[in-house]
């Protein structure tokens, strides 16, 4: 199967932002995929991660939400609402993981990921918090009451 140049692939993507990096790393997974795993997307982390362009966020979101195993997705929303809450310490996004690992039951810790990325666009944004509205407010550390 010849695989596609990534300007073939970039005007699909091109809204995305960083589609020249993105349509080269789409082309060498597809690649990866089906040299590697007959077309299938690996189930563990350590394969997934492997990839072209798939880290651990990615990994773990494929991992929960594809998979149903259990994984934890620290993206920006997450590392900053769970700093916030007093969870976590760190800003780096691995050792979020590693934390959110210690006090989560993992059988729901991808559903609590999900609801973070929510709060963090609805409620506690990151330039102008409304923590006139948190319900959790009472609980965080950074509150702008």
């Amino acid at each position: 199967m010849p695989k596609p140049p990534p300007e073939e692939v970039e005007p699909y993507i091109r809204s995305c932002g960083l589609y020249h990096t993105k349509a080269r790393d789409i082309v060498a997974l597809a690649k990866a995929l089906m040299e590697n795993y007959g077309g299938e997307v690996p189930d563990t982390l350590e394969e997934l991660t492997a990839l072209p362009g798939v880290g651990r966020k990615t990994a773990n979101l494929i991992m929960g939400d594809v998979y149903h195993q259990p994984a934890v997705v620290t993206d920006t929303h997450c590392i900053r609402i769970c700093k916030r809450l007093g969870l976590t310490t760190s800003d780096n996004p691995l050792k979020t993981e590693m934390e959110l690992r210690e006090i989560l039951p993992m059988d729901r810790a991808s559903d609590f990921c999900h609801r973070l990325v929510n709060f963090g666009r609805d409620t506690c944004t990151a330039r102008k918090p409304k923590c006139e509205n948190c319900k959790l407010r009472d609980l965080c550390e950074e509150n702008e009451l």
